[in-house]
């Protein structure tokens, strides 16, 4: 039974990336004047709130790895 699984699994995958590689369509040509956006072009900046979203998912980290390795020992 794992054996059959396996097998319509890869053929699942198979099948939906043929499904997923039709070529590109072309983009139509701009028209009119402007550049096209509605932006600037320029990268937006990192907000201050993401250094602190990393600074507290690596405390995280640290305090759960802590708790369940003494948890274990």
């Amino acid at each position: 039974m794992k054996t059959i699984n396996k097998l319509v699994l890869a053929l699942f995958l198979f099948a939906i990336s043929l499904a997923n590689a039709a070529p590109p369509q072309p983009q139509a040509a701009p028209t009119g004047s402007g550049n096209g956006g509605n932006g600037t072009g320029a990268p937006a900046p990192i907000d201050m709130y993401v250094y602190v979203l990393a600074i507290v998912a690596i405390g995280l980290i640290v305090y759960f790895t802590k708790k369940y390795k003494s948890v274990k020992a």
